[in-house]
């Protein structure tokens, strides 16, 4: 598997963003900090989010990201395009060069395991992830040890329906 921190990364800060960005836009920082991400990690990443169009910022103070798109419309898979990740399992890159400059035996199984993934993550949304249950307990939890009691989170007023 070739998918780094850089993919995960890109996705947790993403998720951060899309549970707790309501009227707000939401500060690198605060998902710095909530996350344990470094700040300048945060910054690249983000960078190659706004140019691929998940993200749009707001300068100043009280400045800030938003999902640039409907939730249901990013995909855990364009996330992950966007820092320049790559789900592939084979050992080649998929240029079929893995053994003795020819197809290793099992490539054949690697490239399909890789299909499945992108599948897969295509198929998840943001909206999925805000959806799940273990997903809103795990950002409560951060959200009371890191003190975010500034605006109710998503996740809190989603419970409350």
């Amino acid at each position: 598997m070739k998918l780094t921190t850089k993919g995960r990364y890109a996705v947790t800060a993403m998720l951060d963003l899309a549970l707790h960005a309501q009227s707000n836009p939401i500060s690198l920082a605060e998902i710095s900090n909530r996350q344990e991400i470094s700040l300048s990690y945060l910054e690249q990443l983000f960078s190659r989010l706004r140019k691929q169009g998940l993200v749009c910022s707001t300068r100043g103070p009280g400045g800030g990201y938003r999902v640039a798109k409907p939730l249901e419309a990013v995909p855990v898979s364009e996330i992950i395009k966007a820092v320049n990740e790559s789900v592939d399992a084979t050992q080649c890159a998929g240029k079929e060069n893995c053994h003795s400059h020819g197809r290793c035996l099992t490539h054949d199984l690697w490239e399909g395991l890789s299909e499945q993934i992108e599948e897969f993550l295509s198929g998840v949304s943001l909206k999925d992830l805000i959806d799940n249950q273990n997903v809103k307990t795990v950002s409560m939890r951060q959200d009371n040890l890191t003190g975010n009691h500034q605006e109710q989170p998503l996740i809190q007023r989603v419970s409350a329906v």
